[in-house]
């Protein structure tokens, strides 16, 4: 077993985990995740396309361990991680810094086709999925992890036909937050403090959005980090802004 983050020291000397690369982008980045991986790749790893995976229908190995990273804005290696965890991975850690300390410290890579994960045929069931009759009833806090603005209304959405602004009674943590400026994950109470300054009640359960149910996984993931579990709403806001039914709020 290893622990939920490895350095990049520590992944150059480990052997026999399998390492995942989840890169994944929106299309206003203008960057292909699935070129950017053949062009180079730490070497040995697999590519997971975030596009098509779906939770809990990975095709993994329960008994292998895996280190996942990504070279995304977006941080999208806690939704790798996710999604394998959904899927039955036992041991799943992430690259503490991503791709890009890896490559600034002048670590190999390799070029080429590599290989991608397939999908099981039937998902197994994920607890800590949730869907929109879920966040309907539910008592736990709901915490959003799109930017200020996104999460206030204040700006456009990218998806059609999805109506700006949050679901109501909602706390915004962006996910930015749970990162140091290096692009290291924060600890303890820096950490904590990003939940806390929001007005989250980490005692209390916790279930997290975001615009489609990427980047709350990095909410997710600092929360497990601080030794919380949190549920996923899947559908986020993509779901929910394009419903008109579901009640809606804006501001800060």
């Amino acid at each position: 077993m290893i622990g939920s983050l490895v350095s990049t020291a520590q992944l150059a000397d480990l052997s026999g985990v399998r390492i995942v690369d989840a890169s994944w982008f929106l299309p206003e980045h203008g960057r292909d995740a699935r070129a950017e991986y053949r062009a180079g790749h730490i070497p040995g790893a697999l590519f997971l396309d975030l596009s098509t995976a779906k939770p809990g229908a990975v095709a993994i190995d329960p008994h292998a361990a895996y280190v996942v990273y990504d070279d995304s804005p977006l941080k999208t290696a806690a939704r790798g991680w996710w999604l394998l965890k959904s899927s039955g991975a036992k041991s799943v850690a992430i690259l503490d810094g991503g791709l890009a300390k890896w490559r600034a410290e002048g670590r190999s890579l390799e070029a080429g086709e590599g290989s991608t994960f397939g999908a099981t045929k039937v998902a197994r069931v994920v607890d800590s999925l949730r869907d929109k009759d879920d966040v309907r009833a539910t008592t736990d806090q709901i915490v959003d992890a799109r930017s200020p603005a996104r999460f206030a209304g204040e700006e456009p959405e990218p998806r059609p036909g999805v109506v700006p602004g949050h679901i109501p009674g909602a706390r915004n943590v962006h996910y930015a937050t749970m990162y140091e400026a290096d692009g290291t994950w924060k600890h303890g109470d820096a950490l904590a403090a990003a939940f806390t300054a929001a007005g989250v009640d980490l005692d209390r359960p916790i279930t997290t959005t975001c615009g489609s149910g990427v980047t709350a996984c990095s909410l997710v993931f600092g929360l497990h980090l601080l030794g919380r579990d949190a549920a996923l709403y899947g559908g986020s806001w993509a779901d929910w802004g394009s419903d008109p039914t579901t009640p809606k709020e804006s501001g800060r």
